[in-house]
């Protein structure tokens, strides 16, 4: 009821309160930071060349959360419940950095090296326990989820078979793990009066059929499916993409911010960049990523919400869904770049101004409790608000943003402020994951070593998270961005003396020009220096054993490959694989001997039985 939902709002204000009150001085000298992976668990029938996703993480899961109390702080690499009963979630044991509390930078710096390695561990730590025929992939979206026949064991779709009522997938694909899931899905539907309602574009191929429509028994169905769009319905088919995460503990809250919103801006060009989601329910889209999907999937916002109706009933009209691009900058030197239309609670935001919030921090948490929680438990409704935030994450935790800004855990002294990059595909190998995810922590370093200044409009942002997921556009689309990263931001008092690239500027310079991935990344000519050699730059200036310098040259020139085209993105090589098929009838329709196949050869891969190197060149 809306009385629960008013006192877990209030009462979680109360507690952001209290946590940024008491760590807002709070220093951490040791830079930790870790990442997330998020795997599918299948099973081949190789007899009838059919795969299909192995609902068994519950049973995987079980033995692992035994091995996790039993080796404590010593166990290497962690698992938790996802949405899906085909899902599980694997994370290092302890942040990479975490036993470099001397500041011994190059102990720190050497844990590069590690990343691949634990990623590894994570597989061998699965095997014993996967059946005959099972196999643990990476990989974002399984192509036919929602078609028939897809689970093993067998799960009849429908809605008698759905608290959500969704045509193609049943209750049983949700994790019972993770019952907050169960409860969502009932929840979408309740709160908006209708299913979740998710279009991706069709492919059009040679013969897609044109128009591209779907005829369902269902007038709710057939009246939210878009011709030449793929329809799906539940919150399901997007929150079940995997992904990468990469989460970095900042040394104090000023740093946090500086890096929330630094990164921002970069979170399209890495969607572009880590592409790999062209098939959704056996079906080649027309996108590349993952991203629409899971953002239609989470939209909660009620017809007047969502501006198709005038208010009358609700109080906001929110103009994103909870899974979006970040809504501000939450630095007060980028508020002028904060040109969209911004929405808040209004009493929350003078309740933390008045507590001593600083004001785009009280306006970004007043905007995320401008939604109502998805799950209450009445058990848990009276909290000590000085020593719990259980009221805080159950809002904080469903606002799914590009970027999240995490305050130190009540329960967890030893972590500290942190913030996460979300937008991220997960990629196919762990050589390429690991490339990604150091990536993004390269990315963090140059940004505070060299004072970059990578703020546009977020309007200009959210322009480009609709350009990156579009077919190819990491070599057919333009993105905005920053032509001066030099210039000065007063969040970042620029020091020319540790800039070896730095031109000196009287004032700042106004300047948003569209640019390719591979000008943003490699650098054109004098006119923009691009990432790559900057990155480059502060990679020799650091402490590397030979190593671990190696070993990251070959994640920088990954990237560096993938966006000058010389190799292909996931996405790309997916379709290709697809197209080149001779099961493939090239009318958009991925079928169950395609799926077979692409999914066996991504087990060979993966199992480096199989090299592609049209995918990751000579680097591996």
């Amino acid at each position: 009821s809306q009385k629960y939902a008013e006192h877990v709002r209030r009462h979680g204000i109360k507690q952001f309160i209290h946590i940024y009150n008491k760590n807002k001085d709070r220093i951490d000298r040791c830079f930790k930071w870790g990442d997330e992976i998020e795997y599918v668990i299948v099973r081949f029938d190789h007899k009838s060349k059919r795969v299909r996703l192995s609902l068994r993480a519950k049973d995987i899961l079980k033995v692992m959360d035994e091995r996790e109390e039993k080796e404590g702080v010593n166990r290497q690499v962690l698992w938790r419940p996802e949405c899906a009963a085909y899902q599980i979630e694997g994370t290092p044991g302890q942040p990479f950095g975490y036993n470099n509390e001397n500041n011994d930078k190059q102990s720190a710096n050497n844990w590069f090296n590690n990343v691949e390695n634990n990623m590894r561990e994570r597989r061998r730590d699965i095997d014993s326990l996967l059946e005959e025929n099972e196999a643990l992939l990476c990989f974002t979206n399984f192509p036919r989820f929602g078609c028939n026949d897809t689970t093993v064991p067998f799960t009849k779709p429908g809605p008698q078979y759905s608290l959500s009522g969704s045509l193609f997938i049943s209750d049983e694909v949700i994790c019972p793990l993770y019952n907050k899931w169960m409860r969502i899905e009932q929840y979408w539907s309740e709160r908006t009066g209708h299913r979740i309602a998710i279009n991706a574009p069709i492919f059009k191929d040679t013969h897609t059929p044109d128009p591209f429509v779907q005829i369902f028994n269902d007038q709710q169905s057939q009246r939210a499916a878009k011709v030449d769009h793929i329809y799906m319905d539940s919150n399901v088919f997007g929150a079940a993409c995997c992904c990468l995460q990469v989460t970095l503990q900042a040394f104090n809250v000023d740093e946090a911010l500086v890096l929330n919103d630094q990164l921002a801006p970069l979170a399209p060009i890495m969607m572009a960049l880590s592409a790999s989601t062209p098939i959704f329910r056996g079906y080649l889209t027309d996108r590349d990523g993952r991203w629409d999907v899971l953002s239609s999937s989470c939209d909660d916002r009620t017809a007047e919400e969502s501006g198709e109706k005038p208010l009358k009933h609700n109080k906001y009209r929110i103009f994103k869904p909870r899974f979006a691009s970040i809504n501000t900058y939450l630095c007060e030197s980028n508020a002028k770049y904060n040109d969209n239309p911004i929405v808040y609670n209004k009493e929350y935001y003078d309740e933390m101004i008045n507590a001593g919030i600083p004001p785009l921090v009280a306006q970004h948490i007043a905007y995320l409790f401008i939604r109502d929680p998805m799950v209450i438990y009445r058990d848990t409704l009276d909290q000590n608000d000085e020593t719990d935030s259980g009221h805080f994450e159950t809002l904080q935790s469903t606002n799914w943003q590009t970027m999240r800004f995490k305050p130190p855990p009540t329960n967890q002294p030893s972590i500290g402020w942190r913030v996460e990059f979300r937008p991220m595909d997960l990629q196919m190998t762990d050589f390429e994951n690991a490339a990604y995810a150091v990536f993004v922590v390269l990315l963090s370093r140059i940004i505070l070593k060299y004072k970059l200044n990578f703020i546009i409009p977020i309007s200009k942002v959210d322009e480009n998270m609709s350009e990156a997921q579009k077919r190819d556009a990491i070599n057919r689309s333009k993105f905005w961005f920053r032509k001066d990263i030099f210039s000065s931001n007063e969040s970042q008092e620029l020091n020319n003396n540790s800039n070896p690239f730095c031109e000196t500027h009287d004032s700042e310079e106004e300047s948003y020009i569209q640019m390719t991935i591979n000008e943003i990344i490699n650098g054109y000519g004098q006119e923009f220096p691009g990432l790559i050699p900057i990155m480059k730059e502060y990679v020799r200036s650091i402490s590397l054993d030979a190593y671990t310098s190696c070993k990251v040259q070959q994640y920088i020139q990954l990237i560096a490959d993938r966006a000058s085209a010389k190799l292909q993105t996931n996405a790309q090589w997916i379709r290709h694989f697809v197209r080149k098929h001779n099961d493939y009838k090239y009318d958009s329709v991925v079928n169950d001997t395609i799926t077979y196949d692409l999914l066996f050869t991504l087990n060979r891969i993966q199992n480096e039985d199989l090299i592609i190197k049209e995918l990751v060149g000579d680097y591996k």
